[in-house]
């Protein structure tokens, strides 16, 4: 075994071992609930954008789309546009990567992955920011409900040209909502990606948490996601190939980030 595989072992054993750690589970719940209330989400930038993450959950998602390596991440909930600019910033690094390994010319102005925002009121202001950040031509936004079935429409055709395609789920937090989110995109999920369920925090902290908005614990990104898991589980849904849909909750991602905003929301789409 050399150095690098003794080291993945090693964190691996020790990501484990922090899954089973009590204590610090106790310390992570205990810095979460308070953070919610002081909105610590709302303290961090991506190359200028507002982005309202985590820094643990912005460190995961770099992970996973650095593994998938998607030519399509769909997101769901704009707002001041900073996971768009993630997005976009990690997928022209990939391309980067990819040209220098294979000793090619990167042309900046053509790019191979894309993100695909949906929001149901995109403010003119953060419009305008986006729209004139570098990496824009990287960016597409919709205008509109995700529930939509035009806007459904819209995505499902330009995820046909995709190979490989990620979804993150962050708008109406609503259990319904989210349910019918997850029934519209989860199908466009790649097998070894991700469909990553935003915000299901709401379920582990008290409803009066979020007094004026209409989620609370058991109306949440969590239950509809619990749900869905469920249903797949009873009859098959398939994907555009006629592949069978199957998620797993990634649990090592739980255990490794421990102050996340989607403890179970990192859906893993596995071989049927």
């Amino acid at each position: 075994m050399d150095a690098g595989e003794q080291f993945r072992k090693e964190r691996e054993e020790r990501i484990r071992a922090q899954g089973q750690n009590a204590p610090i589970k106790t310390a992570a719940d205990a810095f979460r609930l308070e953070s919610v209330k002081s909105l610590y989400s709302y303290n961090f930038s991506w190359l200028s954008r507002p982005i309202i993450q985590y820094p643990q959950d912005m460190v995961a998602m770099q992970e996973i789309i650095w593994q998938v390596r998607p030519d399509l991440i769909i997101e769901t909930g704009i707002a001041h546009g900073g996971s768009l600019i993630m997005s976009a910033s990690l997928l022209a690094m990939i391309e980067y990567c990819d040209a220098i390994e294979a000793k090619q010319t990167l042309d900046p102005s053509k790019p191979r992955r894309h993100v695909l925002g949906l929001d149901i009121d995109i403010r003119a202001h953060n419009r305008k920011a986006i729209e004139q950040h570098p990496l824009s031509n990287r960016i597409t936004m919709i205008e509109g409900s995700s529930v939509d079935p035009k806007i459904i429409a819209q995505v499902h055709e330009r995820a046909a040209h995709a190979t490989k395609v990620l979804v993150c789920l962050d708008s109406n937090h609503t259990h319904e909502h989210v349910l019918a989110e997850l029934e519209a995109y989860a199908p466009l999920t790649s097998i070894d990606s991700y469909c990553v369920v935003f915000d299901t925090i709401i379920d582990e902290v008290p409803g009066s948490t979020y007094p004026d908005r209409p989620w609370e614990p058991g109306n949440s990104p969590k239950s509809a996601a619990i749900a869905y898991r469920e249903r797949l589980e009873k009859q098959a849904v398939l994907d555009r190939s006629g592949a069978r849909l199957r998620f797993e909750v990634d649990r090592v991602i739980d255990a490794k980030v421990l102050i996340s905003v989607n403890p179970e929301g990192y859906l893993k789409r596995v071989q049927s």
